[in-house]
């Protein structure tokens, strides 16, 4: 049995309680269960009570000597962040393309000439299974020292074969390996090789016939991605690559009106898909037709402010009932963050969201976008005891001071493995 954790006396403790069954919605968003002057007990890596600090006291008075006690006075605690979209398994760097884009050039003219995606596929295609393994787990040590406890990964840097199984393993072993949770998604339908660009169906057909049921059978993913997308897939071609991975187990998500109206939001209602992410350009169609069908709406506002584009509308995603979430994107091209705290003050000042409602977007929302609410994302007894404590007193002036990692203390598992800002203890071995 491992020593049980005593985190006390939180000068705010964001419980958001009651929210493990569906992801919050509306004014729900704004509703942080927060406890004052609380504190949480842990046990075998599961929160067995929270609370006020002077009850905890008293329930386990017996047993305070045996506890690792953490000092939370004057501190926020909340759930463990979580990442619902990343793309963190990859090769390669895209620094190039940042001082295009500065000098005018789009992300599609990017893609199109032969970089974007296309340069990170060679790139990625071209590194050991090692390589792949040791980059990604030192990005995975970074969003652990922001805060962020589980992370949703994608493959898609391949578009053949034995690259997107080289992801998807080195995505299953860094999962074996590091602390933090990593949720597979399959992606084979990122872009359309060259090979097939004068024939894409033939690519459509290839993800459905094979790539998808080798998948599948090897149990290697969750979720099954498309890039819906002028340029990239149709709605049509989109419909097919879903519905097949549904055939197989697979879950939907769908990159949906990232750089024009698609359609992709009404797509992802009209499938069942669990989330639609971006959405800067989606329209009001389809953001009720989200809202109707409960599809998580993921934001990627890093990825239009490291764009130079407009955001998509959170604000009024949010009064139009969509559950939103939020995400880094981390990727080589259009987001190279590891910063979820950061993400989170830009939902404040790029789409009109409040502290209190991008709280949730990255804890029990961004949790349902990969199926995990009932897991994580919020401080309830029974849940895995995964808990970020920043050095704030309070969730208003985490976003008010933005662009610095207040993080000081992160559990997951019931572990302390970030303690004073600093990773903790060696993490090469599981805490699975």
């Amino acid at each position: 049995m491992s020593t049980p954790i005593f985190i006390r006396n939180a000068s705010q403790l964001v419980t958001l309680q009651g929210s493990s069954n569906a992801p919050l919605v509306k004014g729900a968003m704004s509703e942080l269960g927060i406890i004052e002057n609380g504190s949480i007990w842990i046990e075998n890596g599961v929160i067995q009570a929270v609370g006020k600090d002077s009850e905890l006291v008293e329930k386990y008075k017996g047993r305070l000597n045996e506890a690792d006690v953490v000092d939370a006075c004057g501190k926020l605690v909340t759930p463990g962040l979580v990442d619902p979209h990343t793309h963190i398994v990859f090769a390669g760097s895209r620094e190039n393309e940042f001082n295009m884009r500065l000098q005018g050039a789009t992300y599609m003219e990017i893609m199109n000439s032969g970089g974007g995606i296309h340069a990170t596929t060679r790139a990625t295609k071209a590194a050991t299974h090692e390589e792949l393994f040791n980059e990604s787990y030192e990005r995975l040590n970074k969003f652990l020292l922001h805060g962020v406890t589980t992370v949703e990964a994608k493959s898609g840097y391949g578009m053949e074969w034995e690259t997107e199984l080289k992801q998807l393993e080195v995505a299953k072993e860094l999962n074996e390996k590091h602390v933090i949770d990593l949720v597979p998604t399959f992606m084979g339908a990122h872009a359309i090789p060259k090979e097939f660009k004068e024939c894409p169906d033939k690519f459509v057909d290839l993800l459905i016939n094979e790539m998808i049921p080798k998948v599948a059978e090897l149990g290697l993913a969750e979720f099954n991605d498309v890039f819906c997308e002028h340029g990239v897939f149709t709605p049509e071609q989109s419909k097919r690559i879903l519905e097949a991975g549904k055939r197989y187990g697979l879950i939907p998500k769908i990159h949906a009106d990232e750089i024009e109206p698609y359609e992709g939001a009404e797509l992802a209602a009209k499938v069942g898909a669990i989330s639609a992410d971006h959405l800067l350009k989606a329209s009001e169609k389809g953001m009720k037709a989200m809202a109707e069908n409960g599809v998580v709406g993921v934001l990627l506002p890093g990825t239009a402010y490291f764009l130079m584009a407009e955001s998509a509308n959170g604000r009024k995603m949010i009064d139009l009932g969509v559950p939103v979430a939020l995400s880094t994107d981390c990727n080589p091209g259009s987001s190279p963050t590891v910063s979820l705290p950061f993400i989170m003050s830009l939902g404040c000042l790029k789409m009109g969201m409040t502290p209190a409602e991008v709280i949730t977007a990255a804890t029990i929302n961004a949790a349902h976008a990969i199926n995990r609410g009932k897991e994580i994302g919020s401080l309830e007894v029974g849940k895995k005891a995964d808990i970020t404590i920043f050095n704030v007193p309070n969730y208003m002036k985490l976003q008010y001071s933005y662009g610095v990692n207040h993080t000081e203390t992160v559990v997951k598992n019931g572990q302390v493995v970030v303690r004073g800002g600093h990773l903790f203890e060696e993490l090469s071995l599981s805490n699975h």
